[in-house]
């Protein structure tokens, strides 16, 4: 029996581990479409108050949600894609020790 293909799986993880350490640099490009329309929002309208001379507190509490909302997302993400893969390789496991318990030696 051969080893579980998981090379799909472990490219996909690396990938979302990559985009969670992008996330968490604050950094845009890992988000989706929706995700960078509050991000852009938020920073215009802080940007905006912030001319006015008035408080940045409601656009700096959103985007701290946003960031938090797309890490949880990823995390969750990651962890399913984790279990996936254990899924995988216990089935090649269970597989192979059912052959080799079933041969003659």
């Amino acid at each position: 029996m051969a080893k579980p293909n998981t090379s799909r799986l472990d490219r996909e993880i690396r990938q979302t581990e990559r985009k969670l350490t992008a996330v968490r640099n604050e950094e845009m490009w890992p988000l989706t479409g929706a995700e960078r329309r509050k991000v852009v929002a938020a920073l215009a309208g802080g940007s905006y108050r912030t001319l006015r001379g008035k408080s940045t507190g409601r656009a700096e509490r959103v985007l701290e949600q946003v960031w938090n909302s797309v890490q949880t997302r990823l995390s969750s993400e990651l962890a399913a894609l984790q279990k996936e893969r254990q899924r995988i390789v216990g089935e090649a496991a269970a597989a192979k020790a059912a052959k080799k318990s079933s041969g003659w030696w």
